[in-house]
Order: structure tokens, then sequence, then C-alpha cells
């Protein structure tokens, strides 16, 4: 009883130490956006609550906190507050296996890439949950386009990283990090790869030109119409959770971890490509249209997919026949 009570304890402590810094992480990653685009549209970003600004998250979050929660006339109550829950919850779930450098994530998996893919998967379900529940029609026609869109860039994504487990030879996040400190980053092996798994990036997490789940002037606001108070900051939180888990993926799978050529491996270095990553994020948001839905649809299936499928059984092959032509010389 007492091994099991200190394992308890244990891991939930692994728990506070990971969550914690990343609710913070993520908060700053909302005034660094609003920074960013007032930089890049010449206009002032936050800049009165606290130093430079700094503040303005955390008022942001106490706003939301203190507002009155207001719930729709005949919504499905249940329903309407477990949507959002269940879309933050899931935005934490893949963290539990991400290795910051070499080191022990809080769970490792030795199937880590099949665990994203399925966790993040997951996210459909609470968006879909909450324009049901909400009893609107702008609410649930935006959570249909979302769910439409979300399903049809994870099938190019989960093909983008199927080239990366070929190199790999593994499953493992870790195992794909040493991969590279040991050779080269799979951006410059796997680009085509690179390039398709973050345009997916964008339109998973509704990120511009993708973001017709949030087009103000055909639905107003989407799926989270009808939320407000702290029901709607936990939507606000799982978004921008999202961006920063797949950008810290793209790193692993792409930009070797916290490796940088014949520098060791840390948490710093990590911490610099997530950063540049986001930059990136929130500079496509500040630089590119909106597509019409069509023509999202349009890229998702008749590009994106014929591509990455192409491009997968194109590595495929060809690793087959090095290990062919390998097996028959030696």
């Amino acid at each position: 009883m007492n091994s099991f009570l200190i394992f308890i304890l244990l891991q939930l402590y692994s728990f506070l130490i990971l969550f914690v810094p990343l609710l913070v992480v993520m908060a700053f990653i909302t005034l660094l956006e609003r920074k960013v685009m007032g930089i890049m549209q010449r206009r002032r970003g936050p800049n009165v609550i606290g130093f430079f600004g700094l503040l303005q998250p955390f008022a942001d979050g106490v706003k939301l906190l203190l507002k009155e929660p207001v719930f729709p006339y005949q919504a499905d109550i249940l329903l309407f507050i477990f949507a959002p829950l269940l879309t933050f919850f899931v935005s934490l779930l893949s963290w539990v296996i991400i290795p910051l450098t070499t080191t022990e994530p809080v769970l490792d998996l030795n199937i880590g890439v099949i665990f994203i893919l399925g966790s993040s998967s997951l996210g459909v379900y609470g968006i879909l949950l909450a324009g049901w529940a909400s009893n609107s029609k702008y609410a649930f026609f935006g959570s249909i386009r979302s769910a439409a869109q979300m399903i049809s860039y994870e099938v190019a994504m989960s093909l983008a990283i199927f080239p990366v487990i070929c190199l790999a030879q593994s499953f493992s996040l870790k195992d794909i990090i040493l991969v590279q400190e040991n050779s080269v980053w799979f951006l410059f092996s796997l680009f085509p790869s690179a390039i398709c798994f973050y345009i997916s990036i964008l339109a998973e997490t509704n990120r511009s030109p993708f973001d017709l789940p949030e087009a103000e002037g055909e639905l107003v606001a989407g799926y989270n119409v009808e939320y407000s108070a702290f029901f709607f900051a936990f939507f606000y939180l799982a978004e921008y959770l999202n961006i920063l888990l797949l950008s810290t993926v793209f790193v692993i799978l792409f930009l070797g971890g916290g490796s940088f050529f014949i520098l060791k491996s840390s948490v710093l270095i990590f911490a610099l490509k997530i950063f540049f990553i986001v930059y990136t994020v929130i500079w496509v948001r500040a630089t590119l249209p909106r597509y019409r839905y069509d023509q999202l649809m349009l890229v998702g299936w008749k590009i994106l997919l014929p591509f990455t499928t192409g491009y997968a059984l194109f590595v495929a092959g060809l690793l087959f026949g090095i290990f062919k032509i390998t097996e028959v010389i030696f």
C-alpha cells in the first residue's frame, strides 16, 4: 500500500512539474502572438498591463475566470460543459510522452508517434460535442466544418510522418531524435514530408489560412460561439496548447530535437527551435489571407493526400531497394 501511494505521489509530482510550466509558457505564447502581429501590422500590441504588457495573459485569465458563465436556452448542459473539458484534456494528453531531450518523459512509450496521432484525433469529439450541445445552427455548422477539416488533414499528417518512421525504423520519439543526432536532420533528407507536415499543423490547429471554422463573417466564431467565461477559456487554451504541441512534434521529427549540429542536445536549443516554429505559425497568420472552404478541402484531398501517399511509397520503395542491394553485395 505504501509503495502504491509513493508511486501515485511521484506521478502527481511529474504531472505538476510538466504541466504548470507548460501552462505558463502557453499563456506567454498568446502574448507573443499579439505582440508579433502588432509589429507586423504596424500597430501597438498589449503594452499597459505590467512592464511592456507582460502581465496581459494573467489579466485575461483572471477576467475569464471571474466572468459569469452563460448557458444557451435548451442546450444540453452536461455535454455543453463536458465538451471544453474534453478538448482541453486531449490537448494535454500527448505531452506526457514528449522527451525534452533524450531524457525520460513522464511516460516512455515505444509507440510514441502512434500515441500522438491517436490522442490528437480525439479532439474532434470535443468540437463536435460543443456544436451539438449548444443547440445553435451557427455552432453546429462550425463544428461540422472543423471536424471535416481536422479529419482531412490528419490523413495527410499521418502519411507525412511515415517516411520519418521508415528512416528511423522506430515509432519512439527518443529513437527518432537519436537517429538525427547521429546523422542528419530529417528536414534535409525528407524536406517534402516536412513541408506537408507543417501545412497540416496549420490546418489541424485552425490557423490562417485554414481558419475557416472561426470565419467570423460566416459562422460568428464557429463551434465555440455560445461559450463564455472559463468554458471559452478551455477552448482557447486547447488551441494554443495544440499549436505548441505540434510545433514540438515538428522539431522532434524533422529538426533533431534538442541537438544542433556539433552542439550537445539541450533543453535550451529545443526551446529555441520550438519558439522559431511557433513564430512562423504567427507569421503565416499575419501574412496569408483565408482560403475559401472548397479551396481548403481541395488542398487537403486533391493535393496533400496524393502527394504524401506517393512520397511515402517512394521512400519506402527506395529504402527497400537499398536494403536488397546491400543484402546482395554483402
